[in-house]
């Protein structure tokens, strides 16, 4: 029973992780300009989940996560001339960022962060029927 805390431990972090990118996402929804200042627009991130390659210490093999740029969306290009990061067409490039998107993955991630809840709450209640017939 500790193997399916440990993978429903692992599953809150992969969602939490995912939670904080969607919300650096959005944060970063109009931003043109990278740290520096310098006319970058923000790239989209996404999170991607993999079986872990090394079990945790009662052997369960849970989920990676690592964050990784959106390299395949396109930039949003829109027609601002007076933007002080228009190119010469006076275009400008805003992240691939789109909100709806965004919100949709959110609801995702809350709703199977809810999901490694449950199971987490089933479990213990598993350990205490089990104490009970020890009892």
């Amino acid at each position: 029973m500790l193997r399916t805390l440990d993978i429903s431990t692992s599953g809150l972090v992969a969602q939490r992780q995912r939670m904080d990118t969607i919300a650096g996402n959005i944060a970063n929804v109009n931003t043109t300009r990278d740290a520096d200042g310098k006319a970058s627009p923000f790239q989209r991130r996404l999170v991607a989940l993999s079986a872990s390659t090394k079990p945790t210490s009662v052997g369960a093999v849970g989920v990676e996560s690592q964050v990784e740029l959106d390299e395949q969306t396109p930039m949003r290009d829109v027609y601002q001339p007076d933007h002080p990061d228009a190119d010469k067409a006076g275009y400008v490039h805003f992240p691939n960022v789109n909100l709806t998107t965004e919100f949709v993955n959110a609801i995702e991630a809350s709703r199977a962060y809810d999901a490694n809840v449950n199971t987490i709450d089933i479990t213990k209640g598993f350990f205490t029927e089990t104490l009970k017939i020890l009892a």
